[in-house]
């Protein structure tokens, strides 16, 4: 029998509270017992940032970190951004009129990755994006897109 921990923790608004084994990864947590498959599981290494989440307000690599440490924060996946299902966020409207995606499997960590940061950076201009993006990967769209769907979400987000 393995033993198994105590965590409690806030996912998308929601308190949970789990009994999960010591090395079970959060991306595997969250996909597997949450059902919340949005956060994509790619290299299993923390490079690509398919499977960025935010914990307290900042993007975080899931698939690098265990359950456990989870405990005592509050947990925000990319379906927990929009309102309800007719109510995008900004930033996911803007990806979908600037053409910021096309397989979609890097979608979410590029969204968890840029909420944040233009939350603190209102201003950001291509560069800093670009910057800002540096540790998501994408295969399809060659960034320029995904560039220019951050500026205009960016300005969605702040239009408020």
């Amino acid at each position: 029998m393995t033993a198994t921990h105590a965590i409690s923790f806030t996912i998308n608004g929601q308190p949970h509270e789990a009994a999960v084994e010591p090395r079970l990864l959060l991306v595997d947590y969250l996909r597997q017992h949450m059902d919340l498959t949005g956060t994509h599981v790619g290299c299993e290494h923390g490079v690509c940032g398919a499977c960025t989440i935010l914990m307290d307000g900042k993007p975080v690599r899931s698939c690098i970190m265990l359950a456990v440490q989870a405990d005592g924060h509050e947990l925000t996946t990319v379906e927990g951004l929009a309102e309800g299902p007719d109510n995008m966020h900004p930033l996911q409207e803007a990806f979908w009129e600037a053409h910021g995606l096309q397989c979609g499997f890097c979608t979410p960590g590029f969204l968890m990755t840029l909420k944040p940061y233009l939350e603190e950076h209102p201003d950001a201009n291509e560069d800093d994006i670009r910057h800002a993006i540096s540790g998501n990967l994408c295969r399809c769209t060659g960034y320029q897109h995904i560039v220019d769907a951050a500026l205009l979400g960016a300005k969605k987000m702040h239009a408020k």
